[in-house]
């Protein structure tokens, strides 16, 4: 296991567009999916980082939540099955049913969109206003696997519901830590240390 940090890409970039199939109901996702709502959350998880499984039920809470509200939310995989097959689509939908997602979850093939997006680890957080420009990019809140510190979402949760009311975010943004993305080999993107 690779520790990395996002790579904060720069607020105020648009949502770069994507078509994949949620691994769910088998339905396609593009931005236009998300079109009219007042915000897009993009994250990139995965079903082995132990990031993930630490925050994974927060993540569901967070589309529970916010399932009533004017947020988009979508997950995406973008780690290569070829060299860690436990995070192929049969096993994301196994995790999105276990964990009782109520959003999207595709699964990025080519990392085409990973590297769109800049992502660099799972649990990479993207978070768009109405204008699809980012707006937040960064940690969940301060709790890791190891350091006793409750899953509470905090920092995520103060985004959105800034973004929601159609304000700016004023706050210092963390970067999102964890596994790096398991690239297909030879692949890792120029951004990727």
């Amino acid at each position: 296991m690779v520790m990395v940090e996002s790579t904060m890409l720069a607020l105020g970039t648009k949502a770069p567009a994507f078509e994949l199939t949620d691994v769910i109901s088998g339905n396609p996702v593009t931005l236009e999916t998300f079109k009219g709502r007042k915000a897009l959350l993009i994250m990139f998880i995965c079903v082995h980082c132990p990031f993930v499984k630490h925050v994974e039920q927060e993540l569901a809470k967070i589309g529970h939540d916010y399932g009533a509200k004017d947020l988009g939310i979508l997950a995406i995989s973008s780690n290569s099955v070829a060299t860690h097959p436990q995070d192929a689509p049969e096993h994301m939908q196994t995790q999105a049913k276990a964990q009782k997602f109520e959003f999207p979850y595709g699964y990025d093939e080519t990392q085409a969109i990973a590297k769109a997006y800049t992502a660099a680890c799972t649990p990479d957080f993207f978070l768009f206003d109405a204008n699809l420009a980012l707006a937040y990019r960064g940690q969940l809140d301060d709790s890791r696997p190891s350091n006793g510190k409750p899953v509470t979402g905090k920092d995520l949760r103060a985004a959105i519901d800034v973004v929601l009311a159609g304000q700016v975010i004023e706050t210092t943004q963390v970067p999102s830590v964890g596994c790096n993305i398991k690239w297909v080999p030879g692949q890792a993107p120029d951004y990727f240390g």
